[in-house]
């Protein structure tokens, strides 16, 4: 289970979302991709994580670019925590567990000196070819969309002058 690295190409994936259907990453060449890994559906920082590229969504498309989240969680679970909070972005749904750890973010963790399993809160930036531009490790959830959606714009104007 090797760590995703900038430079190198997205795996491709084809996964369950809520509202139905599926999304797959290879479907949306051509645009820029915010593929954010978090733990679990409506727990805090999740919850504010979500709500947070949600609220800016509108801005990441002027700039095309797709927001999906991604948890272990069921689709079931994404469509109640879309509903609960008005969730407009990608939620998809990896409860085999196969994206998780194609990207190494399914990692050990501790919480008061217990050792589990976990999704590591991990955002990467992929370019309109697949290719990972930017990764961010163990995100802190307070100004992480702004940051995101900044570099996503940098990302744009590059694209552009190409």
């Amino acid at each position: 289970m090797a760590r995703m690295t900038e430079g190198a190409i997205a795996p491709d994936f084809t996964l369950p979302r809520d509202g139905g259907g599926t999304v797959s990453l290879s479907e949306l060449r051509g645009k820029a991709v915010v593929l954010f890994f978090y733990p679990k559906d409506d727990t805090s920082s999740c919850t504010t994580e979500s709500i947070a590229f949600t609220g800016l969504k509108d801005e990441f498309a002027s700039v095309g670019t797709v927001i999906i989240g991604l948890s272990p969680d069921s689709v079931k679970k994404h469509d109640k925590f879309a509903r609960k909070y008005d969730l407009s972005v990608i939620l998809a749904a990896d409860e085999e567990k196969s994206v998780v750890n194609a990207y190494g973010v399914w990692v050990e963790k501790s919480l008061y000196g217990r050792k589990y399993m976990g999704v590591e809160r991990t955002t990467l930036l992929i370019d309109r070819d697949g290719v990972i531009r930017r990764i961010w490790e163990k995100v802190k959830v307070s100004g992480h969309a702004e940051e995101v959606l900044a570099a996503a714009k940098d990302l744009a104007t590059a694209d552009m002058e190409q």
